[in-house]
């Protein structure tokens, strides 16, 4: 593959996570053995919060709504029925079966929600107010039976008033302020209130990536998001100003965002690059982003359209924009990412805010193996069998024999017993 470069980020150090690693361990087993006690000494350090109590009360969100503006509260409803839409017809997509698949024996195959789940919203630099609907509505869409939502007070005082009002409006059953390491912990041992979910989920930074991660396996998890990548394959046929615009709109994130171009035309990944520093001029959020492109931006000219299309199954982005002339053979071809957005009619803005399709997506490389985030997650799919008499001694035999090769004698007795439990009575 010819691959060239207009930009290429200059190497990036392995990250030394074990610093990392140990204090969300220690606060972990902190508030695994010491409980509610611990858990207020965090939020009183990390967060500020001095009041006794982390559950919202019906009187609080109900003010809450009151204040906040109609036009965003009717913005929201239109972003949360988009995204439970989509979410109602990925479910009714999933279906339940039962199949003979040879006299007697019967496969089936059965879904069920899970029984409690913990959706953390993020309140950090950007209140990830969408999160909500993403994961707590999903949630309900999926019959979740009880949804906590958490978010963290910001200066102290009490969550984000909108998202106080996405958890409520997207069907949470309780809602706690409650942030970083400390709400994945009592989510998932039962603390401050809570009882212990079955499944947490949500974005968050490093702490939180790191908590859900240890936490694994005493409670599932949606999956372990890092920071957030946006892809752009284009070609001459796109405009270059928008592109630009695209790519520094995902990189204010934060100075550890990817952006990345993937061009068949050198000049267009000039004009893009040009453009780019041209808009960090007068960009509101141009520290940031500007941080991101220097350190990690990239433009990556090839020499076809297949070969972009191998660039960016390797790279497997979280968000993979395509605007070229040929964006029905990119939509067909294209196998590694997160979300894909055809056409310069949609943009990464539309998913992260509620067109539709979920905003919780792999990073890293993860959409290799995985999608992300979608109603589901939220669901166990869980077979069963039922046998006859007569076909569970037609295949005793042949299990038991598979069982003798592996070593599993014990295994194999309850194959014979069966063998000779369900001869016929006239033999």
């Amino acid at each position: 593959m010819a691959r060239t470069y207009v930009k290429r980020a200059p190497p990036q150090r392995p990250a030394d996570r074990r610093a990392l690693e140990d204090k969300v361990r220690a606060i972990l087993d902190d508030i695994a053995a010491n409980g509610d006690d611990a858990v207020r000494r965090y939020a009183r350090e990390f967060d500020r919060w001095d009041k006794p109590g982390f559950r919202v009360s019906e009187d609080e969100i109900r003010a809450n709504a009151r204040a906040l503006p109609e036009t965003f509260k009717e913005d929201f409803a239109y972003c949360h029925a988009r995204v439970t839409d989509f979410a109602k017809a990925q479910r009714d997509s999933m279906r339940e079966f039962e199949t003979e698949i040879e006299p007697g024996i019967v496969l089936g195959q059965k879904l069920i929600p899970v029984a409690k789940a913990g959706c953390y919203i993020p309140g950090g630099k950007y209140p990830l107010i969408s999160a909500a609907i993403m994961s707590v509505a999903t949630a309900k869409v999926a019959g979740v039976g009880h949804v906590i939502g958490a978010a963290p007070p910001r200066e102290g005082a009490g969550i984000y008033p909108q998202t106080l009002h996405a958890l409520h409006a997207s069907g949470a059953d309780e809602i706690y302020c409650i942030g970083g390491v400390q709400a994945l912990a009592s989510m998932a041992y039962g603390r401050v209130g809570m009882t212990a979910r079955d499944i947490i989920t949500g974005p968050g930074n490093a702490f939180v990536a790191e908590a859900k991660r240890q936490l694994f396996g005493t409670v599932g998890i949606d999956l372990l998001a890092g920071p957030t990548e946006i892809m752009v394959i284009a070609d001459e046929s796109a405009d270059p100003a928008l592109v630009a615009t695209d790519l520094l709109g995902q990189a204010e994130h934060g100075p550890d965002s990817p952006a990345w171009l993937v061009t068949t035309s050198r000049r267009f990944g000039e004009q893009v690059l040009e453009e780019v520093t041209k808009q960090l001029r007068t960009l509101p959020t141009a520290a940031v982003a500007g941080k991101a492109w220097e350190a990690l931006g990239e433009i990556i000219v090839v020499d076809s359209d297949e070969e972009a299309a191998e660039v960016s199954d390797e790279y497997a982005p979280e968000h993979l924009e395509v605007q070229t002339a040929r964006d029905d053979w990119y939509l067909a071809r294209l196998r590694n990412y997160g979300s894909l957005f055809v056409g310069e009619q949609s943009t990464v803005a539309y998913g992260d805010k509620g067109v539709g399709t979920n905003h919780t997506l792999p990073t890293g490389r993860a959409g290799r193996y995985t999608g992300g985030l979608w109603v589901g997650k939220f669901i166990k799919t869980v077979t069963w069998q039922r046998l006859t008499d007569e076909a569970s001694r037609r295949i005793a035999p042949i299990m038991g024999r598979i069982c003798h090769e592996e070593g599993m004698l014990a295994h194999e007795i309850t194959a014979d017993v069966r063998f000779a439990r369900y001869a016929p009575r006239n033999a």
